[in-house]
């Protein structure tokens, strides 16, 4: 038995697994957010459910939804470090992960690390730049580290990287190779805020200024970094049953096999499902996942993993309702004694 510890304040002994203790550090971090980043809770709790996976997140949306806001926030609430990049399609590589360069002065390379070394990275507009650029990340978003002139450097942990892309336009855009979108733990739809909400944004903005402030006045540590890295260990020791685990892998499989889909989810697919759920049973102080928990996360983590057929395309059916389809199709782990419900049919 150990004393917890939240913020420099003690609570009293942790036991070995403590849901309740890694749970309410969650909550001051999203707290702490909410000071500044008005509505759109789930958003802030995928992105939570992404950095405690040791994944990354690709959102889609209009510009002006505080996508940047958020990630500096999440930034400051944990006590770590985070920088922007906006993707253009001069964008070299070495903007992005860094270069040697030749000190005249002092006669020698020395090396400049790009603004990769960062905690999170919020890579703005992503598709805008070649796949050359894109490819850049490749490396820090699987191995987390960044080799240069043969050196391998690694990146600060938690290290996450939050891109971002505009859905409606697409002069001068790229679209993401298939390599790329997979690394991408989950992607998310970002829609506009309810008017309550957009309402009590405008009055926090322009009570404090001009309104043209990213200001991050109010948010406070919430945790450490290092009780960040516990609270990540402990959503690693959430357990799975196997039957969670084979619906997982049945959901994934069958994207494989539907006639509405042309490329199903990979492997990787079925690990990002039960990585992502484990996340989300922490937050709901859960030591065990549901399949519940799968089947919220199916649609973020495998649409951006499939390509429609032709005839889905012709049909306006998206990646996400066809995700939904194969979610209502499979049947789920029951409790013993439950009847079995008859399946839906996958479009």
């Amino acid at each position: 038995m150990t004393e917890t510890v939240i913020h420099g304040e003690t609570t009293g002994p942790a036991p070995d697994w403590a849901p309740d203790w890694a749970a309410l550090a969650l909550e001051n971090v999203k707290r702490e957010i909410a000071k500044v980043f008005v509505g759109q809770e789930s958003l802030v709790d995928h992105a939570l459910i992404t950095l405690l996976a040791g994944g990354h997140l690709l959102v889609e949306g209009v510009p002006g939804l505080g996508k940047t806001l958020l990630v500096r926030a999440l930034a400051k609430a944990i006590g770590g470090d985070s920088k922007r990049v906006q993707f253009t399609p001069d964008l070299m590589p070495s903007d992005i992960t860094g270069s040697i360069m030749l000190d005249a002065q002092m006669g020698k390379f020395i090396t400049r690390k790009g603004p990769v070394f960062t905690n999170i990275l919020i890579a703005d507009e992503i598709n805008r730049a070649p796949a050359k650029t894109q490819a850049a990340l490749f490396e820090a978003m699987q191995e987390f580290q960044v080799s240069l002139d043969g050196t391998d450097y690694p990146l600060p942990k938690p290290f996450m990287v939050l891109a971002t892309q505009n859905p409606f336009e697409h002069e001068g855009t790229y679209p993401l190779p298939d390599a790329q979108k997979d690394r991408f733990l989950m992607k998310l739809l970002a829609g506009y805020p309810d008017e309550r909400d957009e309402k009590e944004m405008v009055s926090r903005v322009l009570s404090g200024g001009t309104g043209a402030e990213l200001s991050l006045e109010g948010v406070t540590l919430a945790l450490s970094p290092q009780e960040f890295a516990r609270v990540r260990d402990e959503a690693s020791r959430v357990r799975v049953d196997p039957s969670v685990i084979d619906y997982a892998v049945r959901l994934v499989a069958a994207t494989r096999n539907s006639p509405a889909i042309e490329t199903g989810a990979g492997p990787r697919g079925s690990l990002a499902l039960i990585r992502c759920a484990r996340g989300r049973a922490l937050l709901e102080r859960r030591d065990f996942v549901i399949p519940d928990d799968i089947k919220a996360l199916a649609a973020a983590v495998l649409a951006h993993r499939i390509s429609l057929s032709a005839e889905s395309d012709l049909e306006g059916i998206s990646e996400v309702r066809a995700i939904q389809a194969i979610v209502s199709s499979v049947q789920a782990p029951r409790p013993r004694g439950e009847a079995p419900t008859a399946p839906a049919e996958v479009p």
